[in-house]
């Protein structure tokens, strides 16, 4: 291991992964300066915490002004973007640019099984790492799920397989494969922080660019840009599928089979959904590859009720289901919550701009049972233009409000006996709430308050 005493490094972010890297740092009496756009976290134990110990905070929207070229190693955190001009003058000056995910997949003494892709991540790996525990397997879940992936090491040992979900933004850098690398369904996401799909597409690939052949790879074969990845890797390949038949699970006639051996209907699964067929037959590939028996691949897809905020099954009011899915970012994960219903939808969408088209969302919209949008937040107009074009029929409520309590309200009296009310927003929170899970819990909360 790299040896940090008493070198100068800068840790970029002071979110989760940021405090991680603090916390491991310190323990190898690092001299650290912290990096935050943001102006205050006087009210934040680790901050004052972290103080006392002398790590420097340099705060605000100009706290980089001074460049990070004096530092011999710079830790980016997600928020930073690798193709920041502060972090491209300091490569310049020959300053080593690492992350967390970097650091851990160098120290790790288990096996990794890195899972990424652009939704589905989440319940993928959950869903792994509860099939490898129900294996009796030593199995530790971290990344954007779970725990923060260095305070883990010490845990870690050569018998332990470690599930890590990981976001393009923390693989911009990686540049060492994972034993088993699970790629999901790929769509553009995150231009506000990427240049371009392309460059969104490149961060994923590194995930399986660096892997031997003694590795394995898990491609969505339904989807094209996962699929070609194939190409990139020295790892084995094995395939997954809703569609199709493949060699690793595959859903033919509504029953799930791995490795042609049937495990059991789609109807008896407990999450909604042909993504999730998708989703369950990745995590069943990936964790028979890591050894997990048959049996508890059975059991537990089927146990499994899914993740917080992902076509989350809230309550039924006067015979309308309540789903949350504040998870959904993107228009293609709304377009897939849509799909997972045959009966009358009242619809809640919008959000803040993520650089998405909704042009396929408004298709969709159009050509499903969605009867009633209820649009809020900034994009409501560009998703009302994406409706109209396509030419939905049904009803349109623009902006009735920006209060949750009052859009859940209008919801339930849109709503009829046997129909859904579904919040699968297809936009970031940030116009009206602090986070996806501030607007999931805002809804359930006023949901169950009904």
């Amino acid at each position: 291991m790299e040896n940090f005493s008493g070198k100068k490094v800068a840790v970029l972010g002071f979110g989760l992964e940021g405090k991680d890297l603090c916390s491991f740092l310190l323990q190898q009496k690092a001299s650290i300066t912290v990096f935050d756009e943001k102006e205050n976290f006087e009210t934040d134990k680790d901050y004052q915490n972290f103080k006392k110990e002398g790590v420097i905070f340099l705060l605000g929207s100009d706290s980089l002004k001074n460049g990070l070229q004096d530092f011999e190693i710079v830790f980016r955190s997600p928020g930073f973007k690798y193709l920041s001009p502060a972090i491209a003058e300091a490569l310049k000056n020959k300053v080593k640019i690492s992350s967390a995910t970097k650091l851990f997949f160098e120290l790790c003494k288990g096996r990794i099984i890195g899972v990424t892709g652009t939704k589905g991540k989440g319940t993928t790996s959950t869903l792994i790492a509860e099939i490898l525990k129900n294996s009796q397997k030593k199995v530790f879940l971290a990344g954007n799920v779970g725990q923060p992936m260095l305070s883990l090491l010490p845990n870690i040992d050569e018998a332990s397989w470690v599930v890590l979900e990981l976001s393009s933004f923390q693989l911009e850098d990686l540049a060492q494969g994972p034993y088993i690398a699970v790629i999901l369904f790929i769509a553009s996401e995150h231009l506000d922080h990427h240049q371009n799909q392309q460059e969104y597409i490149e961060a994923k690939a590194n995930l399986v660019k660096y892997q031997n052949d003694k590795d394995m790879i898990v491609l969505n074969a339904d989807d094209e840009i996962s699929s070609s990845f194939a190409k990139l890797t020295k790892a084995k390949v094995f395939s997954f599928s809703s569609k199709i038949k493949t060699n690793g699970a595959y859903v033919q006639d509504k029953n799930i089979y791995l490795f042609d051996r049937q495990l059991g209907e789609t109807n008896k699964l407990q999450i909604l959904g042909q993504h999730n067929w998708q989703n369950v037959c990745a995590a069943a590939t990936a964790a028979s590859l890591a050894g997990a028996d048959f049996e508890a691949i059975q059991k537990t897809i089927f146990a499994f009720k899914g993740l917080e905020h992902r076509l989350e099954f809230v309550r039924n009011f006067q015979e309308i289901d309540f789903y949350n899915d504040s998870f959904s970012t993107t228009p293609e994960t709304a377009i897939a919550a849509i799909d997972s219903f045959q009966k009358p939808i009242v619809l809640i969408a919008g959000g803040s701009d993520k650089g998405s088209d909704f042009k396929a969302l408004g298709q969709k919209i159009t050509n499903s049972s969605v009867k009633t949008l209820i649009l809020i937040g900034l994009m409501a107009l560009k998703i009302r233009q994406a409706v109209e074009e396509a030419g939905f029929k049904g009803k349109i409520i623009f902006q009735p409000s920006k209060e949750m309590k009052a859009i859940v309200n209008l919801a339930s009296q849109e709503a009829k006996t046997g129909e859904a009310v579904l919040l699968s927003p297809a936009c970031a929170s940030f116009d009206l709430f602090a986070n996806y899970k501030d607007r999931g819990l805002q809804f359930k909360e006023n949901v169950k308050a009904l």
